[in-house]
């Protein structure tokens, strides 16, 4: 029999550590896991709220296209007809009925508010097209300045120790008279300028990794993976605009469009007169002069609508009608025209990151670092300016973040062409 004093035998706390300790190291283990562009990708989309809206709205569509389609239910009519007031019963009078009737209505245009109902569900379900190409670009976009933030903090702080070992340095060589008091106090100068280039990286780190939690949650706050997307081939200018042309917006705006012209022809459709049939049953009781029962009745009866007043409601409704489907379509032109211009733009803008990059890669990076360790030889050999060695080792340090900025944005606009394009990465 256990006996508990205010404590926990040791056993359970034993037991319930060796059954804890391993789901904690599994979820501290996944925390540590590289985010690669792809896993965040597929986080992302998974259960999107923006696409799955417009999902639900598109099938809410589908749904009401196939009730618009549907013959409103019949209504039924139970009555007594000519009943004597004055005198006698049922069987009194020979028009005296009890009657049943069916009445089944036939409104005018059903299956033009079917069409009109799928056209919306078109537009949607494009629309949700569309979101998941934008949702793919906007996290794209966000992983990528979380990569450059990291790489970032990491150049800076791999030259850190460069920069203590000038401080070190000078501060040597000044206490043995060959160097001056203003080298020492521009290499600490420098070396704290470095220290709040750190400080600044963290806090740009921190806001893209919180930019990029609107998508993945806490998953964003893994450690980024060290390596870029191979996104290094882009087709021609016309073979983009060929996959923009089937872009999704515009499949949506076509699709409500659709909608807008069904909506003239529901219009058009009520200046003309809807109907109903009625059938009905009089049952009589009685009997004729010649002893035999009277015979019940059977109506049959058609109800035609007459739309003489149409001026102010369906003539008003057509124009309404035809306004919106005008403005659908100036509508559609504005997105065609904006899209082929930012197609345009971006393709230029990649031309341009793709031969800035390879300027860097084959002269500038190059070229930076000699110059560094040019000046720091010479500063040694009392042939050169300190200032000179500070300004080479700085210009190294920019020019190898401006390498890293540059892939990162020839890497996001690869992402907004893939989106106008059409393009499968």
């Amino acid at each position: 029999m256990f006996v508990f004093s205010g404590r926990v035998p040791v056993t359970i706390f034993l037991f319930t550590l060796a059954f804890i300790l391993p789901w904690t190291s599994s979820a501290l283990a996944q925390q540590r896991v590289p985010l690669t562009i792809a896993e965040a990708e597929d986080l992302a989309l998974a259960d999107e709220p923006g696409r799955g809206a417009l999902l639900a709205q598109a099938e809410a569509m589908k749904e009401q296209a196939v009730a618009v389609g549907a013959l409103p239910d019949p209504t039924m009519r139970v009555g007594l007809a000519n009943y004597p007031i004055e005198r006698g019963g049922f069987s009194t009078e020979g028009m005296t009925q009890a009657q049943l009737g069916i009445r089944q209505a036939f409104p005018r245009g059903r299956s033009l508010g079917t069409e009109q109902m799928q056209s919306r569900a078109e537009a949607f379900s494009r629309s949700a097209d569309a979101r998941r190409r934008d949702v793919l670009t906007m996290v794209r976009r966000a992983w990528l300045e979380v990569y450059y933030a990291q790489q970032a903090w990491l150049i800076v702080n791999e030259s850190r120790p460069f920069f203590d070992d000038l401080v070190t340095i000078t501060r040597s060589m000044y206490g043995v008279g060959r160097k001056t008091q203003h080298d020492v106090l521009r290499a600490e100068l420098e070396l704290s300028r470095l220290d709040d280039r750190l400080i600044e990286a963290s806090r740009a780190r921190a806001e893209a990794q919180a930019a990029l939690s609107r998508w993945l949650g806490q998953d964003a706050y893994r450690p980024i993976a060290q390596k870029l997307p191979t996104w290094e081939s882009m087709p021609m200018l016309e073979d983009l605009r060929d996959g923009l042309a089937s872009h999704p917006s515009l499949a949506a705006g076509q699709a409500s469009i659709a909608a807008k012209e069904t909506a003239v022809d529901i219009a058009e459709e009520n200046k003309k007169p809807d109907w109903a049939l009625d059938l009905a049953y009089g049952y009589r009781d009685g009997f004729l002069p010649d002893g035999t029962p009277r015979s019940d009745f059977v109506s049959l009866s058609v109800t035609v609508g007459l739309p003489f007043f149409g001026e102010n409601r369906q003539d008003r409704k057509l124009a309404a009608a035809l306004s919106e489907r005008r403005a659908a379509r100036y509508s559609q032109h504005e997105l065609a025209a904006r899209l082929n211009s930012e197609l345009a733009a971006e393709y230029a803008r990649w031309i341009d990151l793709t031969r800035r990059l390879t300027l860097y890669e084959t002269l500038i990076l190059e070229q930076s670092k000699g110059q560094a360790q040019a000046a720091l030889l010479s500063y040694q050999s009392d042939t050169g300016d300190f200032s000179d060695v500070m300004r080479g080792y700085i210009d190294d340090l920019n020019t190898r973040l401006e390498h890293i900025r540059l892939q990162v944005e020839r890497a996001q606009s690869y992402a907004a062409l893939a989106n106008l394009g059409g393009l499968e990465q």
